[in-house]
């Protein structure tokens, strides 16, 4: 399931950076044309500026010969006086006229920005929440799985009485799992006092024997109250698995597969958090330019990050001043990270039928000074 999702998100990534560049050209087109057309009223009024200084000349022209032709040019002076006039009248109203084509050509540039700014802080509040979206909807199948597999005939004989063939049962039909669910590191079972038993990957992980009583998601699926309940970790770095990075959800086994039968043991399954993770936020659908500016990740209410498109970035990001931000389901802003202008697009965990990460998604992309005041 998890590699059909991390597949299908792949291909809706690429037709989310069509869509993406789609967006781009559309805006580019509206601003293109806005400019076009301040350029076009900015060249008339000054072919108009151009044909009213001529008619200042002529004026001039016209008085002085009136000048010259004494009481005979009266009239014509009249008339070069009233030109004179009607050209002061058209210089005024042209540069009226060009006062209001600058201010509102610096009102398109403000509401095409503006339209730019709410068009790209939807799309990337969107995208963030499809990335959180696919978590949420994957790991519920994880801990539909391991309430499912604690009931196997398998593990719960070999919790009940562990001997060296039940041992083995135990592990080939772990491992037969494993063939099917490729997206687990592995499964382990364990006792009571909280040593594994039996393990679906032994040739490569071993953990039989391994003491996994200090584990938060062992102690709850221990104290859960029936076979409907389940543990789960947070991401870690598990010695299980040599140090893979996984989350662990947790089932209590329990007397003959009964939902409310007696604790035999706990069966822990180890989900590969990195292989879907790091697929679904490194394939987030951006254009390639939006790339060089921009970090995808997934946190914990903590700040600490969970996954993150860029691999050397930093292991947690500093909260203060987002919980506005964080306290809404989705939700932009442009704040300051690391001193830059930034647009956090985010959205919360939305959860999917009966579980919920409590998570959140960010797409942090950098903007420009001028886009930071218009936002």
């Amino acid at each position: 399931m998890a590699n059909n999702m991390a597949s299908g998100a792949a291909a809706a990534g690429t037709n989310g950076t069509d869509r993406g560049a789609a967006v781009e050209q559309h805006i580019a087109a509206i601003s293109s044309l806005s400019e076009s057309l301040l350029r076009g009223v900015d060249s008339a009024l000054d072919e108009v500026s151009s044909v009213n200084l001529s008619t200042q000349l002529l004026s001039v022209n016209a008085r002085i010969e009136a000048a010259h032709a004494g009481a005979a040019g009266g009239s014509f002076a009249v008339v070069a006086s009233e030109m004179n006039r009607l050209s002061g009248e058209v210089k005024t109203l042209t540069e009226r006229l060009r006062g209001n084509a600058q201010q509102t050509g610096v009102q398109m540039r403000h509401a095409v920005q503006g339209y730019v700014t709410q068009v790209r802080d939807a799309r990337l509040c969107e995208l963030a929440l499809t990335n959180i979206d696919l978590i949420d909807r994957n790991l519920y199948e994880r801990s539909c799985d391991v309430r499912w597999w604690a009931t196997d005939a398998a593990a719960v004989d070999c919790a009940r009485e562990p001997s060296e063939e039940r041992r083995r049962h135990a592990q080939r039909r772990l491992g037969q799992i494993l063939d099917s669910y490729t997206v687990y590191s592995d499964l382990v079972l364990v006792d009571t006092q909280g040593t594994v038993l039996a393990n679906g990957r032994p040739a490569q992980f071993h953990s039989v024997g391994a003491d996994v009583s200090g584990s938060d998601w062992f102690t709850q699926a221990l104290a859960s109250r029936d076979g409907s309940e389940f543990a789960c970790s947070s991401v870690h770095a598990s010695e299980l698995v040599n140090g893979q990075r996984v989350l662990v959800y947790a089932c209590a086994v329990r007397e003959g597969g009964d939902v409310r039968g007696k604790v035999l043991g706990v069966l822990g399954i180890l989900f590969n958090w990195d292989a879907l993770a790091l697929t679904i936020v490194r394939r987030t659908p951006l254009t390639t330019d939006e790339w060089t500016r921009t970090r995808v990740c997934i946190i914990d209410d903590g700040g600490r990050v969970l996954a993150d498109s860029q691999a050397d970035g930093p292991a947690r990001i500093d909260l203060n001043g987002w919980k506005p931000l964080l306290a809404q389901p989705r939700s932009s802003a442009v704040l300051r990270v690391d001193g830059k202008p930034t647009c956090v697009a985010h959205a919360s965990s939305p959860g999917y039928e009966t579980y919920r990460t409590g998570w959140h998604s960010l797409i942090l992309q950098g903007v420009s000074d001028t886009e930071a005041r218009t936002h």
